[in-house]
């Protein structure tokens, strides 16, 4: 009967009465025996690599023994050493024999030989496994520590991954016992516990037997939580967040949600949840949340460029709870084509304060205020406005998040000096689903966005509505992002719109976010100058392969399509075309990122290819 695994015995002992001490002096007359150590074929699928990891004669071959007695000792140690690794992997009756200079390790007088063996190539050393036959799982049984308990232990059924007739293997044993302590946990025992894991060996028949006595304790609801840590943020604040937990059935992932929800607060550098060892006296399960604060004050910038338009760049500098209720307060400015016409008259530039403050109205929905003032030089357009908006967003389980309020935009829109004032006032509708693994590195899952954006004119009457959405898509090859396929397609329709409608409304195509290759709204219809004129609906399509070349460099290659159209509905019968290869550099803040591309079917006009820097995927 074998039951919890034990540690390996020390071998010193042992050693001392099977191996003669050295003579004195012994140290001085040989200052070292190198070998070499080969690890014979096992001839089990899985067992060689595993044995060889363990083997520690290959693992201090470096490090040769002082003499012949202490080569023999790790030969007579191997042995003991590999057994894990038969056990492990289902060979309960598995041994191993290890030749020194062609000899047993166990053979008389042989440390003496080897001391004095004259120097010349390393002593050959064997490890010869023989894994024997591999036992298989018989019976898997779960009883209750006591009859209280046996109605939760029963609806676990049977443990997850173990099956009669299995390898006996004591990974899956460990891992399913993992799995039921989780899924009690899950089922609201939050004291759930293991008494005991009897593993039965039955040699005859070559099975194993495991059985395991479980204690779920009792099922607890959540008790009021308890906030520690230095933190500055409202005591209020974080109690309306974290209170929701209080009286909840105990659920490991409620209490995960409850933790990222004031982490999502954006004002703490961490936040840690603690759950009690015992309940409290009303049966509840206490929670500590241990908060740790962010630094209130940071600042930053950004740089970027683009062939056609040259470099860009913008400062901010943000302060973190800034009126002590977990608000984030962001001065932001940004200049950027401070290469086009070789002056500042076509440099475009934007400074905008934006606002957000957390934890309003059931605690979910946060404020998200914003005022800009915008300096554009396009091709299609000069716009001078003041932009500002008060956006409500409020998350909808762990991946949605809805965004509604109103925008106001006033100033000057036109070409050539022809200055057209607007006055629009809009109400934001949007969604925003986010199944990613990673913000500016995603490798797996799905992010979609839609916005839709009814428009009125204040002054003249009338209106439209922009509606704009975005689906993208990861699919990893490897498991470990090593090869990742990113795919993204683009909607985009103006309902109701006519050509009144102001240009920076109008839909456009080409550029670094969406097809390279081209210059920055190139793709689409254009005017009697050739210049950009816009449309009222757009498709736009990407289709990008990231591989991992070596450590932190990676390299993607990429096709990006667009058309814009001249009707509300998306048309196809325009599609540019732009293909290109990139270099990718990981960092702890997101890959750095630079593409170069070439438009497949241009038009007149359009530059013959586009160089892209930036932090972060294309998409």
């Amino acid at each position: 009967m074998v039951r919890r695994p034990q540690p390996i015995p020390v071998l010193a002992l042992a050693l001392l009465l099977a191996v003669p001490l050295p003579r004195p002096g012994a140290a001085q007359e040989q200052a070292g025996i190198p070998y070499a150590t080969t690890i014979a074929p096992s001839g089990a699928e899985g067992l060689d690599g595993p044995l060889s990891d363990a083997s520690r004669l290959r693992r201090l071959a470096e490090e040769a023994p002082v003499d012949g007695f202490g080569l023999v000792a790790r030969a007579l140690a191997e042995p003991r050493l590999l057994d894990d690794v038969f056990r492990s992997e289902g060979y309960w009756a598995a041994d191993a024999t290890v030749l020194v200079d062609g000899q047993p390790a166990t053979t008389p007088g042989l440390a003496e030989r080897l001391a004095a063996r004259a120097p010349g190539d390393p002593v050959p050393v064997e490890v010869r496994p023989n894994p024997g036959p591999r036992y298989t799982l018989r019976r898997i049984a779960l009883r209750a520590a006591t009859p209280a308990e046996a109605p939760a232990v029963a609806a676990l059924g049977t443990p997850q991954g173990l099956a009669a007739g299995d390898p006996a293997r004591s990974a899956p044993v460990l891992d399913a016992e993992a799995d039921l302590i989780d899924r009690l946990r899950r089922a609201g025992h939050p004291l759930a516990a293991v008494v005991e894991r009897e593993v039965v060996v039955d040699h005859e028949a070559q099975a194993m037997d495991v059985t395991w006595l479980l204690s779920p304790g009792p099922a607890a609801r959540f008790a009021p939580p308890v906030i520690a840590g230095d933190s500055a943020v409202s005591r209020a604040l974080v109690g309306r967040i974290a209170g929701r937990l209080e009286g909840q059935p105990y659920a490991p992932a409620t209490q995960e949600r409850t933790r990222r929800e004031l982490m999502a607060l954006g004002a703490f550098d961490s936040v840690r949840a603690r759950a009690a060892q015992r309940l409290d006296d009303q049966g509840a399960l206490p929670v500590t949340f241990t908060l740790a604060d962010r630094p209130r004050n940071a600042a930053g910038f950004n740089l970027s460029y683009e062939t056609n338009y040259g470099p860009s760049g913008s400062v901010y500098y943000e302060r973190r709870n800034a009126f002590g209720n977990a608000e984030r307060l962001r001065l932001e400015a940004t200049v950027s084509r401070l290469g086009a016409g070789g002056g500042t008259e076509d440099v475009n530039s934007r400074i905008a304060a934006n606002l957000r403050r957390p934890g309003l109205i059931d605690g979910r929905t946060t404020l998200v205020a914003e005022v800009a003032a915008l300096r554009e030089r396009l091709e299609a357009y000069d716009r001078d406005a003041i932009v500002a908006s008060a956006l409500l967003e409020r998350p909808f389980g762990e991946r949605w998040v809805l965004q509604t309020g109103p925008s106001l935009e006033t100033g000057r829109i036109g070409r050539d000096g022809n200055w057209q004032e607007f006055h629009l006032a809009g109400w934001v509708l949007g969604a925003r689903y986010d199944g990613t693994d990673n913000l500016l590195d995603p490798r797996s899952g799905i992010r979609a966005s839609v916005t839709a954006t009814p428009y009125a004119d204040v002054l003249d009457g009338g209106g439209f509505v922009r509606a704009l959405g975005t689906l993208r898509t990861y699919h990893d090859f490897t498991s470990d992002g090593g090869s990742v396929l990113a795919l993204r397609g683009t909607l985009g329709s103006l309902v109701g719109a006519d050509r009144a409608v102001p240009l920076d409304k109008r839909f456009y195509a080409g550029g670094g976010g969406s097809v390279r290759g081209y210059s920055y709204q190139s793709i689409g219809p254009r005017d009697a100058r050739n210049r950009p004129d816009g449309g009222s609906s757009l498709v736009e399509g990407s289709v990008e392969l990231r591989q991992r070349v070596s450590g932190n460099f990676g390299m993607v290659a990429f096709v990006d399509a667009g058309s814009v159209g001249q009707r509300e509905t998306p048309s196809f019968s325009d599609v540019r075309l732009g293909a290109g290869l990139g270099v990718r550099y990981a960092t702890a803040i997101g890959p750095v990122r630079l593409d170069v591309a070439v438009p497949l079917n241009r038009q007149e006009g359009d530059a013959g290819y586009g160089i892209y820097v930036g932090l972060g995927q294309a998409f």
